[in-house]
C-alpha cells in the first residue's frame, strides 16, 4: 500500500520528515486481560483525567464482586477506547487496574511515545477522522476496534514524538502548578473567614483600637424578604424586562448594566417590575434544591438594575439597614448561614426554605467600619483567585491552539 504523508502547520526547526499516515491497528491492539483477583482498584475512564481510581474521585457506583471478576486489566500506559470517545478523544492512563468489560483497551504493538499519543488523541482533527463515518453516535453507543483501526492516524518519527511530547508536558506542568496554586488561595480563604467570622480574628481601626463587639442578628430583624412572581412567560400588552433566573444565581453570575442583556427577556406588569427591581445591596437567594445542603446560593447586587426583574425561583433579601456591600456577599457565603439554610429546609424529592426561615436566619454583624475591613481584605484574596483562574483559562486555550497547529 502506497504511504501517504502530511506536515504539521507548526513543528520544531529541527525536523524536515513528512509524518506517515497509518491505520490505528498498525500502531495499536485490542487487549482483554481478565486475569486479576480483584485486588487492583477499579478505574473511572473520565475525559479530564483519564482512567483514575474511582477513589481518588467523587464517583460512587456500587458493582457486585461477580462482575468485577469479567472486568479487564489496565495497565500504565494503555490506552481505552470509552463510550464518549467520540466527545473527547481516547482516554490515557497513568494507573494499573481494572475497567468495565465494556471499555476496549488498547496496547501498542509498534515503538511509539506514548505520551505523544496521549496528545494526539485529545486533538480535534483525530476526533473528527475517528467519528467522520460514524452516524448518529450517542452515548452508550462504544466506537469499536474495527473503526478505530481504520481511523488513520499521522506517524511523526520517535524523536518528533518524544519533543512534542516533552513539549507538552511543560505546559501541562504550568497548568498543574496554576490550579494548585488557585487550590491553596482556595484554601487560605476558606480558613481565613472562618477565623474572622467565628470573631477569632479581629481587626482594628486607625489607631489601633478594637471595633466594637458583634451582635447576633437574625435577617429579618435588618431586612425585608420578597418572592416574586414573575414568570419565563411572554405576554401580550406587558413591558419587556430583564430576568434574573435561578441559574444566574447558582452560578454567582455578576450581573451589571454592561452584561445585564445577557440576561433572559420576558414581560412583566408594572406592578410586578415596581415590586420585584433590583437595586444596589439586594441579595438574591436559591431558596430551593435537589438536597439540603445545596440551598442559598446567593448573589449581591452591587449597582441599581433598570429594568430588571427576578424569577419567582429566587428570593430578595433588602436591608433595612447600612451594611457594606462587598461584606455582605461574604457572610452570606460562610458554613454557619449556609448549615442554617440546610437546617430550616424542608421536602422530599426537593427542599425549600419559607420566607419566614429565612427571617429567622441569624448571623453575626460587625460594625460598618470593620466590615470594609474584612471585605477589602477578603477581596485581595478574591482577585488573587481570579487572576490564577484567568491565568489556568488562558493556558488552556494556548494549548488548545498548538494542539491544532502541532498535529496533523
Amino acid at each position: 500500500m502506497k504511504k501517504q504523508n502530511e506536515i504539521p502547520k507548526l513543528r520544531f526547526p529541527s525536523f524536515k520528515n513528512d509524518w506517515e499516515i497509518i491505520n490505528g491497528d498498525i500502531v495499536f491492539e485490542s487487549v482483554s486481560n481478565k486475569n486479576h483477583n480483584s485486588d487492583l482498584p477499579i478505574l473511572a475512564i473520565t475525559q479530564e483525567q483519564g482512567a483514575i481510581p474511582r477513589d481518588l474521585i467523587a464517583y460512587n457506583i456500587s458493582v457486585t464482586d461477580k462482575s468485577i471478576e469479567s472486568y479487564k486489566v489496565v495497565e500504565e500506559g494503555d490506552f481505552i477506547i470509552s463510550l464518549r470517545s467520540f466527545q473527547g478523544g481516547i482516554e490515557y492512563s497513568n494507573f494499573k487496574g481494572i475497567c468495565s468489560p465494556a471499555y476496549i483497551i488498547l496496547k501498542p504493538i509498534k515503538e511509539i511515545d506514548r505520551t505523544f499519543f496521549k496528545y494526539y488523541f485529545k486533538t480535534p482533527r483525530y476526533i473528527k477522522r475517528l467519528t467522520k463515518n460514524l452516524e448518529g453516535i450517542r452515548d452508550g453507543k462504544m466506537i469499536s476496534f474495527k473503526y478505530f483501526s481504520e481511523a488513520k492516524l499521522t506517524f511523526p518519527t520517535i524523536p518528533e514524538q518524544t519533543r512534542i511530547a516533552s513539549f507538552f508536558i511543560v505546559i501541562d506542568q504550568k497548568l498543574f502548578q496554576l490550579k494548585q496554586k488557585k487550590t491553596l488561595l482556595e484554601q487560605y480563604k476558606k480558613g481565613v473567614m472562618q477565623k474572622i467570622f467565628s470573631q477569632e480574628l479581629r481587626f482594628k481601626d486607625e489607631n489601633g483600637k478594637e471595633f466594637p463587639k458583634w451582635e447576633r442578628k437574625k435577617l429579618g430583624e435588618i431586612g425585608e424578604f420578597q418572592t416574586s412572581s414573575v414568570d419565563k412567560l411572554n405576554v401580550e400588552g406587558e413591558k419587556e424586562v430583564y430576568l434574573f433566573n435561578y441559574m444566574n444565581v447558582y452560578r454567582h453570575e455578576n450581573i451589571n448594566k454592561q452584561t445585564i442583556t445577557n440576561l433572559q427577556v420576558t414581560t412583566a406588569k408594572d406592578t410586578q417590575i415596581k415590586s420585584n427591581n433590583l437595586v444596589k445591596g439586594d441579595i438574591l437567594f436559591t431558596p430551593s434544591s435537589e438536597t439540603p445542603s445545596d440551598i442559598g446560593h446567593s448573589v449581591v447586587i452591587f449597582e441599581d438594575l433598570e429594568n430588571c426583574v427576578y424569577s419567582y425561583h429566587l428570593m430578595r433579601f433588602r436591608p433595612k439597614i447600612k451594611i457594606d456591600i462587598l461584606y455582605s456577599h461574604y457572610f452570606c457565603n460562610i458554613p454557619d448561614v449556609l448549615n442554617q439554610f440546610s437546617k430550616l429546609s424542608t421536602g422530599s424529592t426537593r427542599f425549600t426554605i419559607s420566607v419566614k426561615s429565612f427571617k429567622s436566619i441569624e448571623i453575626n454583624l460587625s460594625c460598618l467600619k470593620e466590615q470594609t475591613k474584612i471585605a477589602n481584605f477578603l477581596s485581595v484574596i478574591d482577585e488573587k483567585i481570579n487572576h490564577c483562574q484567568k491565568q489556568i483559562e488562558q493556558t488552556k486555550q494556548w494549548e488548545k491552539g498548538l494542539l491544532q497547529k502541532m498535529f496533523c
